[in-house]
């Protein structure tokens, strides 16, 4: 008998001595743990990594504007794909993977997930930004943002749109649900997601993060196949870091208030002004409208489809399903997740300026 098969009667002894089920539960801990320490390792070794990096170049561009924003990232990615990601895979391959056969998604259903992860983003974006501002009191500004609307183009094209979702898909859909599916299908979703979002370090993208991530898991346990994420993953960049702040870009080298635009507070007179004096920055204004209006009709598209489709998800039980919530207390609850939980806070709060580490 599987633990999924256990009655309630088995499951609440699961964990008393002498119970045949409890080495299973004990390695499946152990291979929870593993999870989270691979991750510490990864994030320990990108960290420092690049706090190193840093200092080593920081006499080398003595100016106000520091280094070049492309060495920036570079600085930033390399050491995490080079270094730190392989490094964490040496811990993570100790947990054994259960891989799944592959299924083609199709472009109905590729879509109807692509658009349900805007109403997300939106939602996520809403409730990240007042809490980073609350909690900072808002003295904090997203960096990852600021970072994109410095970078040129090529720069954003190269490591937020084709890197970052390559490697972070590897890691955090395949290499994690992989090695976790055998124990629920629900249980690796809701880990990768979670990781997923804790791996930004930054109250900003957390909830949107782990909306989306859930969506990617879906699609990576339905299909087995890691380039319908990937393909998401890099659509979703793309409207943040290229298209996004192209249209910014434009409006201010027209002359236009950005800040006014992105707030809602340019009035129409304003706007009058702005396309008699500089057709340059009118042009950014009617784009960046049409852009916004693209947004919100894929926003309610979005919401629709996860309001029509929640309840037909499908989600089937391994052979080694874990009983309902016990797996949830071993994949959450375990010493390698809790370091990796608190390492994420304590740098995230320390990107934000909160806390001194250095």
């Amino acid at each position: 008998m599987t633990p999924s098969q256990m009655t309630p009667s088995q499951q609440s002894q699961q964990s008393q001595p002498g119970d045949p089920y409890r080495p299973f539960f004990l390695e499946a801990h152990r291979r929870f743990t593993l999870i989270g320490v691979g991750l510490c390792v990864t994030i320990a070794f990108w960290v420092g990594l690049n706090i190193v990096l840093s200092g080593l170049l920081r006499p080398l561009f003595p100016g106000p504007g520091g280094a070049p924003m492309w060495l920036s990232m570079l600085i930033s990615s390399g050491p995490l794909y080079a270094v730190a990601m392989p490094l964490g895979l040496t811990v993570l391959s100790r947990v054994p993977a259960l891989k799944a056969r592959e299924f083609p998604l199709g472009g109905k259903r590729f879509w109807m997930l692509m658009v349900a992860c805007f109403p997300i983003m939106t939602v996520g974006g809403l409730i990240g930004n007042w809490l980073s501002q609350a909690v900072s009191g808002g003295a904090t500004t997203n960096r990852v943002s600021d970072m994109v609307m410095q970078s040129d183009p090529w720069v954003n094209a190269l490591f937020v749109v084709l890197l970052a979702p390559i490697f972070e898909e590897w890691l955090f859909r395949r290499q994690i649900i992989d090695r976790t599916r055998r124990y629920g299908e629900r249980t690796a979703i809701v880990l990768s997601a979670f990781t997923f979002a804790l791996f930004h370090m930054n109250l900003y993208q957390f909830f949107y993060a782990f909306g989306i991530g859930l969506v990617l898991g879906y699609a990576y346990m339905r299909t087995g196949r890691l380039r319908y994420c990937i393909i998401m993953h890099m659509v979703i960049n793309t409207s943040g870091s290229l298209v996004g702040p192209a249209i910014l870009k434009l409006v201010g080298s027209g002359g236009g208030d950005v800040a006014k635009l992105t707030d809602g507070s340019m009035s129409e007179a304003e706007m009058m002004r702005l396309a008699e004096t500089n057709p340059t920055a009118m042009a950014g204004v009617m784009l960046l409208g049409l852009y916004g209006v693209l947004l919100v009709a894929l926003t309610i598209a979005g919401a629709v489809i996860i309001a029509l489709h929640a309840r037909r998800l499908e989600f089937y039980d391994p052979p080694e399903q874990l009983p309902k919530w016990y797996g949830a207390r071993l994949a959450f609850l375990n010493p390698g997740m809790a370091v990796y939980v608190v390492l994420t806070i304590v740098l995230g709060l320390w990107q934000m300026r909160l806390i001194t580490l250095l």
